[in-house]
């Protein structure tokens, strides 16, 4: 923890500002110890997952599935887990979708039981997936634009947790993932549901 808390985040960014992504992961898995990627594969998320793994073939990949994908999304998972052989760490609400649906359902965002559904569907699952495993070093695939909140991040930032979390793609726009996908002949899948969120632009809570 005392290395976490001794970095300079200003100066470390600012070293970053120009690097590629491809530099920022070798950057990050130099200083990490145990260095894990999460994804739930929405759209772009193949990017990162691309990335890290060329560099770091069996990091960590922590899915955290809310019960509630689209079935495209699901078969985009299996095809990329296939594609990429990526080391999946599977990590599910206590209760099925179905059970929930009877005694919770799923609450809009200014239901009262929305703080809830989502504890139950998100946030609880990342947070056993973190205890389990202790990261010290969290790539995330942010990007400046997306929320008020991810504009104040930057590259690397320090998580609630104490965890350095990286997002090499930061200032990445879409036209340039777009290329990326291209480049290396990736699928992309944007038919996404996240029941956590009815506005895009919306935060869950997992990054805050």
């Amino acid at each position: 923890m005392g290395k976490i808390m001794n970095l300079d985040l200003d100066k470390i960014n600012e070293k970053l500002k120009d690097k590629s992504p491809k530099e920022i992961i070798s950057w990050a898995i130099s200083i990490a110890k145990n260095a894990v990627i999460t994804t739930n594969f929405r759209p772009y998320e193949v990017v990162i997952l691309n990335a890290v793994t060329e560099i770091k073939k069996d990091i960590k990949v922590i899915w955290c599935d809310t019960g509630y994908n689209t079935v495209q999304t699901y078969k985009h998972a299996e095809d990329l887990i296939k594609k990429l052989n990526l080391n999946i760490q599977l990590y599910t609400p206590k209760q099925t979708a179905a059970h929930r649906n009877v005694v919770l359902g799923v609450p809009s965002v200014d239901d009262p039981k929305h703080a809830e559904f989502t504890k139950q569907v998100k946030l609880e699952p990342f947070a056993r997936a973190m205890k389990e495993h202790q990261p010290d070093v969290w790539f995330t695939n942010l990007r400046k634009g997306q929320t008020a909140f991810r504009d104040s991040i930057d590259i690397v930032s320090i998580s609630k947790d104490g965890i350095i979390k990286v997002s090499p793609f930061y200032n990445s726009t879409d036209k340039e993932l777009d290329a990326y996908l291209i480049e290396k002949n990736l699928p992309n899948e944007f038919t996404y549901f996240d029941p956590t969120k009815v506005e895009s632009n919306r935060e869950c809570g997992l990054h805050i």
